[in-house]
């Protein structure tokens, strides 16, 4: 079950983990060989051993554990090979940190000894999104207890305006007015410009509750200057440290676990290379057994050694046999999904996926529930219309005006197309957004409405208003 659970990636490490403690498993490349599907119903039944259990040497069949085959029964080959289980190697960047950048920044100004403490002090008060979330006088105690600094409020206002000087603008502000402020007084002024400025520093409030009337009336403006205004706020990067951090980190890639291929118009599954490894026992350690049988004089030294070999043989089938079985149990269950799906799969149309729950797969595959989800909640399946998260399949069921089932997605994705084209100078209330859904044949309550417009993250309908 833990197996199962683990992605390409995780999995991978886990192999790893496991090659590193058991030394008498041992993967190799050879050439490969397709694993016929018919393989999956021929599991190897390996004896149960407790490592607890006292062996008497003599009653262990050597020849069970030898074989003039290097990778005999242990060998374990891929079902539905794909074509990414080649190493590919991934360049890494080195970023210079967020706040390490800062830093470098400040060497460019000139400042005494104290001044430099204290900028590099607030620098490094500053948190991942470009803030600095601590009042003047808390930090003026801070420097005082913890680094020997002594100094005053005024003081830290003054070097805090150098760190305002900084890039990305808006850095070091204390709140998102401040931020927007800085953003605003670091663009070339214009009449757009210095209106955005007006607006954020003496009517925010007004601003952020979208009272689009009361800012008209406010600076006797027309609604067009009023939107370019608005325009360059929305310009604006509400978390400056955010943006820097997203261009300097390490991409990490999201390895599929499934492909869905369409072939002469039928679907075709594979299943990703990486999780079907080749692994063998250590020719060493079959040696070292070989040399135990052909001994005569069997010291009790060697006889602890065959009983440590068997505990690692037996823990090299023990996890051989899992992986065969996670193989087995991925690729049946997304099969499963495949095929229930089928519509989607072969049209890219996401109205075309059906109501599915896990019990739907779990009674399909003759698998517990349980293990569906763990198939499902962190595995990826590559598509011709892009990768997705397989649990995103999944969906309730909600009946439509024609009694049909239809599933909760399509509702969702209709909703999310209504209000996409309505008129956002007066957008949509749930009430009328349940009616227009009425109208198209879903009979949904306006709190329902509002669930599915959470789950899809839009706003109510006064923060989407625009002029």
């Amino acid at each position: 079950m833990k197996l199962i659970q683990l992605p390409t990636q995780a999995f991978e490490q886990r192999l790893k983990e496991e090659l590193v403690e058991n030394p008498a498993l041992e993967s190799g490349k050879e050439e490969e060989e397709l694993y016929e599907k018919d393989e999956f119903d021929n599991n190897d039944e390996y004896d149960e051993f407790d490592d607890n259990e006292n062996i008497d040497t003599d009653e262990i069949n050597i020849d069970e554990y030898l074989s003039d085959d290097e990778t005999p029964e242990y060998k374990l080959q891929a079902n539905n090979y794909s074509d990414d289980d080649d190493d590919r190697e991934m360049p890494f960047a080195a970023p210079v940190s967020f706040h390490q950048d800062l830093i470098n920044q400040l060497n460019t100004f000139i400042l005494t000894d104290e001044q430099r403490e204290i900028a590099e002090f607030l620098v490094g008060s500053i948190d991942d999104d470009g803030y600095l979330r601590r009042s003047i006088s808390d930090m003026v105690d801070d420097m005082a207890f913890t680094q020997g600094i002594y100094t005053d409020e005024k003081t830290v206002e003054k070097i805090l305006h150098i760190v305002h000087e900084l890039e990305p603008a808006g850095v070091g502000a204390r709140d998102l007015q401040e931020c927007l402020l800085l953003q605003l007084k670091h663009k070339t002024p214009t009449e757009s410009v210095d209106l955005a400025i007006n607006i954020i520093e003496n009517q925010f409030d007004a601003f952020t509750k979208k009272h689009y009337e009361k800012l008209l009336q406010k600076y006797e403006i027309t609604q067009d200057r009023l939107k370019k205004a608005i325009e360059e706020i929305e310009k604006l990067n509400p978390k400056p440290g955010g943006s820097f951090d997203s261009s300097s980190r390490v991409i990490e890639q999201i390895v599929p676990d499934f492909t869905i291929r369409i072939v002469d118009g039928e679907l075709e599954l594979t299943l990703n290379g990486r999780n079907a490894p080749t692994l063998h026992v250590s020719k060493d350690y079959q040696e070292m057994l070989q040399t135990y049988k052909d001994s005569r004089d069997k010291s009790h030294q060697q006889k602890d050694a065959v009983q440590f070999i068997k505990q690692k043989l037996d823990s090299a089938k023990w996890f051989i046999d899992a992986i065969r079985q996670r193989q087995e149990t991925l690729y049946v269950t997304m099969n499963a999904i495949m095929h229930f799906q089928s519509e989607y799969f072969l049209d890219g149309e996401e109205t075309k996926l059906k109501p599915m729950i896990l019990k739907d797969i779990a009674d399909l595959v003759g698998l517990d529930i349980s293990t569906v989800s763990r198939v499902a909640n962190s595995k990826y399946v590559d598509t011709p219309y892009g990768t997705k998260l397989i649990k995103e399949f999944f969906s309730e069921a909600m009946k439509n005006d024609q009694g049909e089932d239809v599933s909760t997605l399509e509702i969702k994705k209709i909703l999310k197309t209504v209000i996409e084209e309505e008129d956002k100078t007066k957008p949509l209330p749930d009430d009328q957004l349940a009616e227009i859904l009425k109208e198209k044949g879903y009979p949904i309550a306006r709190r329902t409405i509002a669930k599915y417009r959470e789950l899809l993250d839009i706003p109510v309908a006064r923060m989407r208003k625009k002029i």
